[in-house]
């Protein structure tokens, strides 16, 4: 039930909405039509009587309501379905070749760190590639700042670790 509900067009949820606020208003009225006898057969002091002016306030508070839902309904069934916009676009037949990397300008750690990277499809957890270096902290951390610095890796936080990841 909730699934059909779900997947009904803005129009129709409008439609249903006003349906609502219409049973919200009759039954407000029903209601007061109610109060009014129960107040006139039970207060003493005739038309004067307070409880009058509190069952139009209530009548109208509640009126305003059904009104404001209402409103909301007719703005549903007004409003601009959502449209579905399609586009024919050319394909390209030119495929772009990545650029092989130019180790020739890094020292010998760094171009083991790019290797390694290669090795495992372009990542690699920072804890790991240490283990593999064999480098402490202090050291990986410099050794990655310069590969950053020269844009060929990019390091990611995941929780308490990094990713060290290879750019394109």
């Amino acid at each position: 039930m909730i699934f059909a509900f779900l997947i009904m067009k803005n129009r129709s949820v409008g439609f249903l909405v006003v349906g609502i606020s219409v049973v919200i208003a009759v039954i407000v009225w029903i209601f007061n039509i109610g109060l009014k006898d129960i107040v006139g057969q039970t207060c003493t002091h005739g038309p004067t009587c307070s409880m009058y002016d509190t069952i139009a306030v209530q009548t109208y508070v509640s009126l305003a309501i059904a009104g404001l839902v209402l409103v909301i309904g007719l703005f549903l069934i007004f409003a601009k379905e959502n449209e579905t916009i399609i586009m024919k676009t050319k394909t390209l037949t030119k495929v772009e070749k990545k650029k092989p990397l130019d180790l020739s300008k890094l020292d010998k750690q760094e171009k083991e760190v790019v290797k390694i990277l290669q090795k495992e499809n372009g990542t690699i957890f920072q804890a790991d590639l240490m283990e593999k270096l064999g480098i402490g902290k202090v050291g990986m951390t410099r050794l990655l700042d310069k590969l950053e610095a020269k844009q060929i890796i990019e390091r990611k936080r995941r929780g308490m670790n990094n990713v060290i990841v290879l750019k394109d």
